[in-house]
């Protein structure tokens, strides 16, 4: 494995270890060794057919193959049986046990456009859903999505995005939907410069806003960069950029900005949440971190809240508690549980524990991978 270069003065980061050469290494999902699509098909046959269903056996064999090993389950499947397996899922399971189950093999930039066409359809959007996706995925991941969208829609994202959503969020989804950010991770101090004074142009200093310059940089300069030219902000206002958010923004716009800027403030950069690569077995041949950034773990904060607010009060999100947990479970859903307990005061295996029950109880605990 190539070693990770730091530069001088910086701190290494503690979850970086000789493990850490892959993407996803802070997830509780890995591939399975010793693994045999045709074996674990005529396994899962097994359990969905005859009288009743052997569910032990699938959530067993579908919570610890990765989901590139799914997928060879599910062409072993389809040719050994003739049959879709997310299809013989649906019609033998129900509730959200099905949903979390037909979730699992699911491919990912299939199961984002999903989830991203349920936040846009029927009566209103789900925004938080869209803020959640568009900022926490790569550029190449939306790509990756944009293309599943429209294969399995015959649309496209942004026109769905377009319709459902309006002013300078709509602008600014369909910004980060093109998957048009740097993803370098050098930092040009000029260019850091000039765009904090540009934000400071276009709000603190003029009289109403320019809310198109906070879109253009934020949504497409690589995250370094942001934390180059956040620091420079304050230098310039003797404010925090969040704060300037805050006080010249509004709605949907604001609180999209304000999920990118902590992500930014350490310099989200280990985790594959930020990173250009995807994929658990896709080697890191060099990763190089500017100076002041450290390891950040703002990405799964970000998520640990989103999961908290799942699950307190009366009644469960599980549109957002399924999405997060399979989504994450191969990259960062150990940093997850760290934020969560740190936040919480207990551990995310507790609160899935308390609430939630049965099947759909057990594939989730399965998946978060212990308790904290």
């Amino acid at each position: 494995m190539t070693p990770v270069v730091w530069l001088p003065g910086q701190k290494q980061c503690p979850h970086l270890r000789e493990d850490c050469g892959k993407v996803g290494h802070r997830g509780t999902v890995r591939d399975y060794p010793g693994f045999s699509p045709s074996v674990d098909a005529e396994a899962i046959r097994k359990a969905i057919r005859g009288i009743g269903t052997d569910e032990k056996t699938l959530i067993s064999i579908l919570t610890e193959r990765s989901n590139a090993q799914r997928q060879l389950i599910v062409k072993e499947y389809q040719a050994a049986y003739e049959k879709k397996l997310k299809d013989d899922l649906k019609s033998d399971l129900s509730g959200h046990f099905e949903h979390l189950m037909v979730a699992l093999v699911t491919p990912p930039a299939v199961f984002d456009a999903k989830q991203l066409k349920k936040s846009m359809k029927g009566a209103g959007t789900d925004e938080d859903a869209l803020i959640e996706i568009l900022t926490t995925r790569t550029s190449r991941q939306m790509k990756e999505i944009s293309q599943a969208y429209y294969t399995v829609y015959k649309k496209s994202l942004g026109d769905d995005i377009s319709s459902e959503t309006s002013g300078d969020f709509r602008k600014a989804l369909l910004t980060l939907a093109d998957g048009r950010r740097d993803e370098s991770l050098k930092v040009d101090e000029q260019l850091a410069k000039k765009d904090a004074q540009i934000l400071y142009n276009a709000g603190e200093k003029k009289w109403g806003t320019d809310e198109d310059k906070f879109t253009e940089i934020l949504c497409l300069r690589s995250f370094p960069q942001l934390k180059r030219t956040f620091d420079e902000y304050r230098n310039i206002s003797q404010k925090d950029i969040e704060d300037s958010i805050k006080g010249e923004l509004s709605g949907h716009f604001e609180d999209l900005l304000l999920a990118i800027a902590p992500l930014v403030r350490s310099g989200e950069l280990m985790s594959e949440g930020a990173l250009p690569w995807r994929g658990p077995l896709i080697h890191l041949q060099m990763l190089i971190t500017v100076p002041g950034v450290h390891c950040a773990r703002n990405i799964p904060a970000f998520l640990a809240e989103r999961l908290h607010r799942a699950l307190k009060g009366a009644g469960t999100d599980e549109f957002t508690l399924n999405r997060i947990m399979v989504s994450r479970s191969e990259i960062d859903l150990l940093d997850i549980r760290a934020e969560f307990k740190k936040r919480c005061g207990y551990s995310l295996y507790s609160a899935i524990k308390s609430d939630t029950s049965g099947d759909y109880e057990a594939t989730l605990l399965k998946l978060c991978g212990g308790d904290d």
